[in-house]
């Protein structure tokens, strides 16, 4: 009963956000960035790391100095955008937004700078699969792409 009401309350605020969210044209091809705790002259724009050289021309690459000397800020953004449908709701919760895949190899490419590896959870987590474990796998899942759960 309480998961129900819980449900229904996340479910009554995500409407309300998209009602009140106005449709800006700039927003579609804002910048995505991370904080790297590197010297800017460290990265090398011309030679990314693996997860975002594989874009090639299709993306925008920006280096700057972070704010309060905490690094460097890697931002890049996609050249060209897809449609409105591909980057609606429906299309960002079944993993077909390309901008989500972006995020991913920018989160991955600030994984290498700094520790060298990317870090993936043990699989499988145990020996046999629970409901709980299926949720959170699922949701690990997406987390990858959204960057959040």
């Amino acid at each position: 009963m309480a998961a129900a009401a819980g449900l229904t309350a996340g479910a009554v605020v995500v409407m309300r956000r998209q009602k009140t969210r106005t449709h800006d044209p700039a927003a579609e091809d804002r910048w995505l960035a991370v904080t790297i705790n590197r010297a800017p002259g460290d990265i090398q724009p011309e030679k990314p790391p693996s997860p975002l050289r594989e874009y090639g021309d299709r993306i925008e690459t920006r280096i700057t100095p972070a704010p309060g000397d905490r690094g460097t800020e890697l931002a890049v953004r996609l050249k060209e955008t897809q449609p409105d449908a591909a980057r609606s709701l429906p299309a960002r919760l079944a993993g077909q937004d390309e901008r989500q895949e972006l995020r991913r190899a920018l989160r991955e490419t600030k994984a290498l700078l700094e520790t060298g590896e990317v870090m993936r959870p043990d699989t499988p987590p145990t020996t046999h699969d629970t409901p709980g474990g299926k949720v959170v796998g699922m949701l690990s899942r997406r987390a990858g792409g959204e960057g959040v759960l």
